[in-house]
């Protein structure tokens, strides 16, 4: 038998361990297992350091700095935004896949696959809530990193353009989310995206407006061809633009390096990439172990939110004939509706957003001081202090607490069960609505705690609203419950008055509620006992 030459001169396990460890540094692109010991000790590296041949040789790793100054690698610095807006696309990336497999982008089977994937597919609503927490995220992040880099005054020379493809970054971040937000095809996504496409008509020419408003429809209203074109908006051509920006704008950072705290530079001076020897620290192991623990503990956060705290809302089927009550926008888009409340579809949906776009982008033209220190940018602290208590007043206003009002009736009802949204009766749920007829006139206990603080809520409403309009009078409300059908209670809402002239009027609105709280119709029965299989 022959033996080989290895084995005779070295013996089987010196020959078996070195083959182990040159799997072992092929594997990681040249770490050998006794310097991977001492990354893990933490030791110094030799020299010459070995720890930044994987930066050459590794296909991830290349794009990475060998090292950083010690000043970036602080929390406080960046908070590690930017690598969290980028994590939180990756996690988008991964659930929106799982998404996928289980959707049709069509709208008679949109909603039914949001219903079977929320209630037959395991993890189904795990996903998806994760999914829509991961978007909300997104937008937070982004949104938080400019602002950071704002007021650090980290977009000035030379990250002029680096600062300008962070703007279409944050813009496709924006996008991409509403371009999720029909895809359920649910109440409050078919509305608030209808609302949103409205103000492309209010686009200069009209000939222009429409066009545009076709496009993004595909059709007058939306229907099947829109609700394809945003699913493959979301899904491949804006994730496409999404990746290209990105690795120009890492390109930028990486290439003229993580701008320094500015009081430890000279003013105009820009030294990130001058790193003294003894203020680096190297990707290798250190910044490494640092943003993996980091992604590790925001993870098992996002987990923990997910699994006990946060559900992605689903309202009933899209219904084109009837506007809910209170429609809104996604909360980023708060300041555009708040807008449109207050000034001409033109100026507040087309004008105004163009330009704060514009002049977000040219912020680094338009800045002259070549400093970066706070106290020698009070006027650009300031103004952007102003801009963002702006938007959070502009935020505000645009939703249903500013400058909207229904009749007392209906704003009662609205608040006990809304149209979109919870309220009172879905958070209490199916179990503690005892079947029968409540008088607000009556004292009435039950022995259900939950059921008696929604009659207590019912009955102090009323009162509101007699305190406040003289046109609703010796108002009382009955609260009828029904057992409509299996599993299927009828709630049904009436509310009598009388108003200035002395008319009696009356108020009625019906709904149903499921044992599972989650599906819900409000225009008519529906047959729910298929969404219990593998359940029960």
């Amino acid at each position: 038998m022959a033996v080989q030459p290895e084995v005779r001169n070295k013996g089987l396990l010196s020959t078996i361990a070195g083959l182990a460890d040159d799997t072992f540094t092929r594997i990681t692109a040249g770490i050998s297992a006794g310097e991977f010991r001492r990354m893990l000790r933490g030791e110094l590296p030799g020299r010459p350091n070995p720890r930044l041949k994987p930066h050459s040789e590794a296909f991830l790793l290349h794009i990475k700095p060998t090292y950083y100054h010690e000043s970036v690698t602080r929390f406080t610095h960046t908070f590690r935004l930017g690598l969290l807006s980028t994590y939180l696309f990756f996690v988008e990336t991964i659930t929106g896949i799982f998404l996928m497999i289980w959707y049709a982008p069509s709208p008679e089977r949109a909603y039914d696959d949001m219903i079977r994937l929320l209630s037959n597919v395991p993890f189904g609503q795990f996903m998806r809530d994760m999914h829509r927490l991961g978007a909300e995220l997104m937008v937070a992040v982004v949104t938080l990193h400019m602002v950071r880099t704002y007021l650090t005054g980290s977009y000035k020379a030379p990250r002029q353009f680096t600062w300008f493809t962070g703007v279409v970054l944050l813009v496709l971040t924006l996008f991409l989310s509403f371009s999720g937000y029909l895809l359920p095809w649910d109440q409050l996504a078919f509305w608030a995206v209808t609302i949103g496409t409205s103000m492309a008509e209010a686009v200069p020419p009209a000939i222009v407006g429409e066009t545009v408003n076709l496009l993004a429809r595909g059709a007058p209203d939306i229907g099947a061809n829109g609700l394809l074109r945003f699913y493959l908006l979301h899904v491949l051509f804006l994730p496409l633009l999404l990746i290209l920006f990105f690795f120009v704008h890492y390109y930028k950072v990486v290439h003229f390096g993580i701008s320094l705290p500015a009081n430890e530079e000279e003013v105009g001076q820009d030294t990130a990439n001058k790193v003294p020897a003894d203020r680096r620290v190297y990707f290798l192991p250190d910044v490494f172990l640092d943003e993996t623990a980091f992604l590790l503990a925001f993870t098992t956060i996002m987990v923990v939110v997910t699994a006990f705290f946060f559900q992605a809302p689903l309202e009933s089927i899209a219904n084109p004939q009837s506007t809910p009550l209170h429609t809104v926008a996604p909360w980023y888009f708060y300041w555009l509706q708040g807008l449109l409340k207050i000034a001409d579809k033109t100026i507040a949906g087309v004008i105004v957003p163009g330009v704060l776009l514009v002049l977000l982008a040219a912020i680094p033209y338009l800045d002259f001081n070549p400093s970066r220190r706070a106290k020698d940018r009070r006027v650009a602290i300031i103004s952007g202090i102003v801009a963002g208590v702006v938007m959070i007043i502009l935020s505000w206003m645009g939703t249903p607490y500013y400058a909207v009002q229904g009749a007392p009736a209906v704003e009662i009802v609205q608040e006990l069960m809304p149209e979109e949204g919870a309220g009172h009766v879905r958070e209490m749920g199916y179990k503690h609505l005892p079947v029968g007829v409540y008088d607000t006139r009556e004292e009435l206990h039950t022995n259900d705690p939950h059921f008696d603080h929604l009659l207590h809520e019912f009955k102090a409403a009323i009162a509101r609203y007699q305190e406040s309009d003289p046109d609703f009078n010796h108002a009382y409300g009955v609260l009828r419950i029904t057992q409509d059908q299996h599993q299927l209670k009828k709630i049904s809402w009436q509310i009598v008055w009388l108003n200035s002239q002395g008319r009696t009027e009356v108020f009625n609105r019906d709904f149903y509620l499921h044992a599972n709280s989650l599906y819900w119709e409000q225009y008519g029965l529906k047959d729910f006992s298929y969404l219990q299989a593998g359940r029960e």
